[in-house]
């Protein structure tokens, strides 16, 4: 009995990390709906500068995510409670979709896709290769959070999956 309470509870905080992480993203998206329908940037809750504004929200949010990921263990320890794990690969998905979404919006809308742009931004604002390392480093563990991909790697998994430390320090670097 005590069992399935666990995994309900465990089913239950995943499930509330994919309810909670998108807000404030729908938040994003809704006042960038309102600038569109004409509503001045500022009224809606965005800065003179939407774009910049919206470049630093997802930056901040990626942020955040990433140390409630490292959070988790130590939550864990802390309680005792084994179902607080559950939380963990949905936070760090979520933190790799925002810094996704970090560099599309900074790379898309800032600088129009346009890699003679980026370089003289790198050139300028070198914390920029931060938030690039950053990225490259959260990449491999999201493609291999999967169930298969802990099988298959074996104890090599929980090797590559200690780049979130560096990741995460590069982010933190990147913001400073």
């Amino acid at each position: 009995e005590e069992i399935l309470l666990i995994r309900l509870s465990a089913k239950m905080l995943r499930r509330s990390v994919h309810i909670l992480a998108p807000l404030p993203l729908l938040v994003l998206a809704g006042q960038w709906i309102f600038l569109a329908l004409g509503q001045p940037a500022r009224e809606v809750g965005l800065s003179s500068d939407p774009v910049a504004f919206s470049i630093n929200t997802l930056g901040l949010w990626t942020f955040r995510l990433l140390l409630l990921t490292l959070a988790v263990t130590p939550l864990r320890r802390i309680t005792g409670k084994a179902e607080w794990m559950a939380m963990r690969r949905p936070l760090g998905l979520w933190a790799f979709a925002y810094a996704c979404l970090h560099l599309l919006v900074y790379f898309g809308l800032n600088l129009l896709f346009s890699i003679a742009d980026l370089l003289e931004d790198i050139g300028k604002h070198p914390f920029v290769l931060f938030g690039m390392g950053g990225l490259l480093l959260l990449l491999p563990l999201a493609l291999t959070s999967t169930r298969r991909s802990m099988t298959r790697l074996g104890r090599n998994w929980r090797r590559l999956h200690w780049l979130i430390y560096p990741a995460a320090l590069l982010a933190a670097t990147g913001l400073v």
